[in-house]
């Protein structure tokens, strides 16, 4: 028995070819009117939506770099409405023996107005106060420096020399500075050198001792890599134990800078001469409060700056190391 299978035109073509057909059969039944209504009003296009959190990349940076703005600012603004705050409640409290920070404001501004006047050897303006203190800072600091470094390097590389050194070191470091200002009057006979002295050995230790410590903790490898080189002494010290020591030999100098900066103003006061320690005390003795209190702001304020240049310095030459 035959059976008879009829394929439908439809079915033999392919599936594009099919769907093509069957879209032209649907269009050809469409009445006139429909044909045209579908040809000139074709289907829309959807238009892409954007993402929902397109925009929002712009606006949390400026949401963060606002925050880190405020976090960065109001903190200290409330610290320092806390000082003034507290330092008028003193003035209240006292009957006007403390001045106001108002009265202190406006005697600040004409102090400040000409701040370099002379008007003879003892009566000068804070601008050359300040630089004359300075100018000590410099040379005792300095001094200490050219000393206190050369060594700290020696103290730590070699161990005898740091076994003989420690016990000295920690026998006169914690001396009070003003002990050593009789000395420098004794040994000097001027009240300026005396001052410079005082700077000089009260610095210094700071130096010593970072830098032997961070000669100390120097890698026994590198060491090792230098003596199977045979590397000079100078070689050592110029390559491998300089660049390594750095870091600790700048956190040496900012404590001895700001070590220096407090000896020099207790040393002025009983000095004498041209200082910001000696107009303290002068103002002291003019009974001139407000003087006093710019002169512990004035203080304070070339401190920070010292401080912060040298916490600068000493982050450029910190090399931290990467994690993987």
């Amino acid at each position: 028995m035959v059976s008879a299978v009829f394929h439908s035109p439809l079915d033999a073509a392919p599936a594009g070819a099919a769907q093509n057909a069957m879209n032209n059969v649907a269009t050809n039944t469409l009445p006139a009117g429909a044909k045209a209504q579908k040809t000139l009003n074709p289907a829309p296009v959807a238009k892409p939506t954007p993402a929902p959190g397109a925009a929002a990349p712009a606006t949390r940076d400026w949401t963060a770099l606002s925050r880190s703005f405020w976090l960065a600012v109001l903190p200290p603004l409330c610290g320092l409405g806390l000082l003034v705050g507290l330092w008028a409640v003193v003035s209240t409290t006292t009957g006007g023996s403390i001045p106001s920070p108002v009265e202190t404001w406006k005697q600040a501004l004409d102090i400040f107005s000409n701040p370099f006047y002379r008007n003879g050897p003892n009566d000068q303006g804070v601008g050359w106060n300040v630089l004359m203190s300075l100018e000590r800072v410099a040379i005792g600091f300095g001094m200490a420096a050219l000393v206190g470094i050369p060594a700290g390097f020696v103290i730590g590389r070699f161990n005898f020399l740091s076994r003989m050194f420690n016990p000295l070191i920690s026998l006169l470091r914690p001396v009070s500075p003003l002990a050593w200002l009789p000395i420098g009057l004794l040994v000097f006979k001027g009240a300026n050198p005396a001052a410079i002295w005082t700077i000089f050995i009260c610095s210094i230790w700071p130096m010593i001792i970072n830098t032997a410590v961070g000669v100390q903790r120097v890698p026994q490898d590198y060491m090792n890599v230098a003596r199977v080189l045979n590397l000079s002494e100078w070689k050592i010290a110029t390559k491998i134990l300089f660049p390594a020591v750095l870091p600790y030999m700048l956190t040496g100098v900012r404590l001895a800078v700001g070590t220096a900066w407090l000896v020099i103003v207790a040393a002025e006061m009983l000095t004498g001469g041209v200082g910001i320690g000696f107009w303290v005390w002068d103002e002291w003795n003019n009974l001139n409060v407000k003087n006093i209190i710019i002169a512990i702001f004035v203080i304070g304020i070339v401190g920070l700056v010292l401080e912060f240049a040298l916490i600068k310095l000493a982050t450029a030459f910190t090399f931290e190391e990467v994690k993987a």
